[in-house]
Parts: C-alpha cells; structure tokens; sequence
C-alpha cells in the first residue's frame, strides 16, 4: 500500500512504520484524534469520518490551516512566485547542470544566499498573524531547508540552513496528494498544549500519541521541550482516557542507545497496558549517533 507522505520531516516521523502501526488501530474510527500530530504522517493516513490534528507548534499549525483554507492552484502558484522572486532553484525546470550543481552535491551552494535571504525576510514577519504568503514562505523555506525539517529557536526564528534540494516533481506531487487528502477529509488543526486537555475533550474518540521521546537527544529537546514532568502528566492523561473507556495507543522509545526509559517500563507494568514491538532505525534521521551498535526499541503501547 503506498501511504500519503507528509510535506514536512519530523525527526522520528512515523512514515516508515505506518504498515506496522496502522493495523494495531482499531477498526471503523469514527473521531481520530493526533495529539502531537508534527508532520502528521500518521493522522493523515488514517480513515476515520472526522480527525483532530493537535500540536503545539503555532507556526506548524497555522500553516496547515493556511493548507485547508486554500485552493491547492493558489497555494502551488504561490511557491512558484516565490521561488522566482527570490532566485532559488527550480530543477524540475532547469536540471542541476543550469545551476552549475550535480544530484549528488545537491543545489546548496547555488541557493544559500537565495535561501538566506528568503529566510531573513520569513523571520521579519514572525509577529503577523495567519498571513497567507508568510505560511507559504514558510513552507518554502522547509522545503529548500536542510532535511526539509522544521525549527524554531526560542525567539521564534526559523533556523534551518539551506539544504540539497529544491521543490522538486517528487516533492510537489507529493504535496498535491496531501493538499487533497485534508480537502477531502473533515479535518481540524488545533493548536494547543496537551497538558490543558481533560478525558472530557476527547469522548468518542480514538487517541494516538506520539510524543517527544524522554531518552533520545533529537532536536525537540534541546532546549529542554520534553523533560520527565511531561511524561508524567502525558501518562495521567493517557490514564484518565482508560478510566473513561477511550481506546488509545502510544508511541514511545522503552531503550535508545543504552538508555531506557524506567518511568514508561513502569507505568506499562503499573497499568497492564498491552505493548507491541516494532521494528525501525532511525539511521538516517538527523541524530548525533556516537555508537550505532546500541540498539533502540521502539514501540505502540495500547489500552485495547
């Protein structure tokens, strides 16, 4: 089965483990609920008669309702303006030889200045609200950016650097199938902190949750976004959907690299969750790896 793939890389994005973690959801979901839905490579792959996007990235968000909210001719006719006005590559066009670049090397050296200053202008703008060439400027700036990934710092200037490639064929197609997929689907994007969240907010609901995970090192916590007080207040959440009878399933990270995660081992014992092993590696995610041989589980923790 080919999955819709999201326009946006999330560091630990569940794409590539769809096929395992799809089929431990329940069957005919009425309310799907993501609640860190990030790139939203799992939600937007989900049937269900309506589905809840939650993150707490107010710029991700805003961005994907600017997605919802415009015809998909507007939005691509947008980058393409873009993209001209700032000079940045269009190989799908031109090919790599035109901008003096080969496939291999990638298009950074011609676009980095281009990107910068693309870049600069993006951050000028931080301030305005839900404004339509701001979130495609945006988007742009992911899909030129280094991994297409998305960043922040804490004054809430997107800090990327330039990366290989351009909006290239693959990239836009992939783009369109998304674009219509939340179009189709009766679909929300809400951006909020889970922490203000009760059992209430999600009766008749299904509940993934894919958290920032408490061991690894990625980007999310290294301005320590994650720490050992929001594990425990996901899980009393996660406890209060069981008590409610909400089905919901957990992603998480019982070991990364030598390191486990007691606080989760516990609370699946505590609580005689079920727990299914899956099978990933994270080898090509941006994560400063010092020792490959150290072995990471990861895994769906489930109330059903």
């Amino acid at each position: 089965m080919d999955y819709i793939k999201s326009p946006f890389n999330y560091t630990g994005g569940k794409h590539k483990l769809l096929k395992q973690i799809l089929p431990l959801f329940p069957d005919d979901i009425d309310q799907f609920v993501d609640l860190f839905s990030g790139g939203c490579n799992v939600g937007i792959n989900v049937v269900a008669n309506n589905k809840k996007f939650i993150d707490f990235n107010p710029q991700l968000i805003e961005l994907l309702n600017v997605f919802k909210a415009y015809e998909i001719d507007i939005i691509l006719s947008e980058i393409e303006n873009i993209i001209k006005t700032y000079d940045l590559s269009d190989s799908s066009v031109f090919g790599y030889d035109y901008y003096g670049c080969t496939s291999p090397d990638g298009l950074a050296n011609y676009n980095r200045e281009k990107f910068l200053n693309l870049r600069n202008d993006y951050n000028s703008l931080k301030h305005e609200k839900n404004g339509f060439k701001k979130n495609i400027m945006l988007y742009t700036l992911i899909v030129f950016g280094f991994n297409n990934q998305i960043r922040f710092n804490k004054e809430g200037n997107f800090n990327i650097p330039v990366g290989k490639r351009d909006f290239n064929s693959k990239i836009k197609s992939n783009l369109i199938t998304f674009l219509k997929n939340i179009k189709d689907s009766d679909s929300e994007f809400i951006n909020v902190n889970f922490k203000c969240l009760t059992a209430n907010d999600f009766k008749g609901s299904f509940v993934y949750a894919d958290p920032p995970y408490l061991i690894t090192n990625a980007s999310y916590n290294e301005q320590g976004g994650w720490a050992e007080d929001c594990e425990y207040k996901l899980y009393e959440l996660l406890d209060s959907l069981n008590r409610n009878n909400i089905n919901f399933a957990l992603s998480n990270v019982i070991e990364n690299k030598g390191t486990k995660n007691t606080i989760l081992e516990s609370w699946i014992t505590n609580n005689d969750y079920k727990i299914h092993y899956l099978d990933m590696s994270y080898n090509n995610s941006n994560y400063q790896i010092k020792d490959r041989s150290n072995k990471t589980v990861e895994v769906l923790i489930t109330n059903y």
